[in-house]
């Protein structure tokens, strides 16, 4: 039954789900027509609003995109490659391979889901190079599978901006610490519940996927780690220092390296010391960046694997733009206002977590933002939840895990992992949308016996 729904979900995934630029698109045109139909703003309008947010991402997008070049470039040194074929060789079969990867990628989202969707990816080609019968799409939509785990772990926005003082509801509900969201019942459960079940459900999906692509089928259509070529400059490397004129030998010298990548490894020890465990995305690139500058010994040989790792990131450049757009409408349209506004008219005090969760989930198909989506709900969810009666701390945790929920099935973040991994949004959706299906199971459960 279990492989008979799996297979249903990819094959259809497969023939209806387009790539995931034309998916941008589509969402564009669905919001548009939605926002004029059901909030009475015009055409003129709603591409007023669409235009004034298409840029809002360019920061993000910047982000998103040194993750992948930075995480390419570090898992390129020689170091790295290391560590990761060793940490490969804990799986010798395709089911192994499997629940190694997506235990890892778990815990790594936990941590950071920037660091979290490097590695993930970036595990599962070492894997796959280690047990080349493993199905290379499953591989990579266990890595992907993780991420949902990323909303109820140490870099959580919405519990992490309502335990800041100056944070925009302050004045409604206080600061809500930590302990009393990612350190709860109701998260620890639900966190614990999907970390020791999800690496059993995508074993379970390798049963539906049978003789799938592997790696080794798959890397003659795909950018999957792709070596920097040898120019006539790289060749120079092993030639005497002495045949360099005096700009090569700075490109080709270890002090240069030695010199900035100690330097940036100060900045980190002084950042954890000011901030402790502060994992944000900008220290996660900064560390990736000065790691891989140090590890590639000298800068000339840095820059070759930048250059490569530079041909991964056009999806995030052009896509992300258009999210941002569909955002703009969303927000200044009042759409998103009208979803949260129904699901709470339809809420009591037994069930409003649970639709928060729900409403937290269809929203975050249009607006895919940890961030963005609380300030876009929680204006409307918590005053709600105070008038009903149920704990503030409680709703944000339900908005948390639908705003992860639904990332399954929205191509927004995978695409990192995916210009990592060398592989389309069609190839790993189908797997991802068992873990829709599934992880909703203990997050309900959390949200009503907690």
């Amino acid at each position: 039954m279990f492989a008979a729904v799996t297979s249903f979900f990819d094959r259809l995934v497969q023939r209806l789900l387009p790539d995931a630029f034309i998916f941008a698109i589509i969402l564009t045109i669905v919001v548009f027509v939605l926002g004029i139909g059901f909030t009475g703003h015009s055409p003129v309008e709603m591409v007023q609003y669409w235009g004034d947010g298409f840029w809002d991402l360019l920061a993000f997008a910047m982000q998103m995109s040194l993750i992948v070049v930075t995480g390419y470039i570090l898992a390129h040194s020689p170091l790295m490659k290391n560590v990761l074929t060793r940490l490969s060789t804990l799986a010798q079969t395709p089911g192994q391979a499997i629940v190694l990867v997506t235990f890892i990628a778990s815990v790594a989202c936990l941590i950071n889901y920037g660091f979290g969707l490097v590695v993930g990816a970036l595990l599962a080609i070492h894997v796959a190079k280690r047990v080349p019968s493993v199905d290379y799409r499953l591989l990579v939509a266990s890595a992907y599978s993780g991420f949902i785990l990323w909303h109820g772990g140490f870099s959580a926005s919405i519990p992490l901006t309502i335990a800041t003082e100056d944070h925009f509801l302050v004045d409604t509900i206080g600061v809500i610490p930590i302990s009393e969201t990612l350190l709860s019942s109701v998260n620890i459960f639900i966190v614990l519940f999907l970390l020791l079940t999800l690496p059993l459900i995508n074993r379970m999906c390798l049963r539906s996927s049978g003789s799938g692509p592997t790696f080794n089928t798959l890397k003659s259509s795909a950018m999957l780690e792709s070596e920097p070529t040898a120019s006539h400059s790289d060749k120079k490397d092993t030639q005497s220092t002495t045949t360099f004129t005096p700009a090569e030998r700075l490109e080709h010298s270890r002090i240069v390296s030695l010199l900035i990548g100690l330097l940036g490894l100060t900045f980190i020890v002084y950042y954890f010391i000011q901030h402790r465990v502060d994992l944000n995305i900008n220290i996660v690139n900064f560390i990736f960046l000065f790691l891989g500058i140090l590890l590639h010994g000298t800068p000339h040989r840095f820059l070759n694997s930048a250059k490569e790792a530079v041909k991964n990131v056009s999806g995030i450049i052009i896509q992300f733009p258009f999210y941002a757009g569909i955002m703009g409408m969303m927000v200044a349209s009042g759409l998103s206002e009208q979803i949260a506004l129904w699901f709470v008219q339809i809420s009591n005090e037994v069930t409003f977590p649970v639709f928060a969760f729900i409403s937290a989930g269809l929203l975050n198909i249009f607006v895919p933002s940890g961030g963005g989506q609380w300030a876009v709900q929680a204006p409307i969810m918590i005053p709600a939840a105070l008038e009903i009666g149920v704990d503030t701390a409680k709703t944000a945790v339900a908005v948390a895990w639908g705003d992860a929920w639904t990332n399954m099935i929205q191509p927004f973040w995978a695409l990192p992992l995916l210009a990592i991994a060398g592989l389309g949004v069609r190839d790993i959706m189908g797997f991802c949308m068992m873990i829709l299906l599934w992880s909703f199971i203990p997050i309900t459960l959390g949200l009503l016996l907690f």
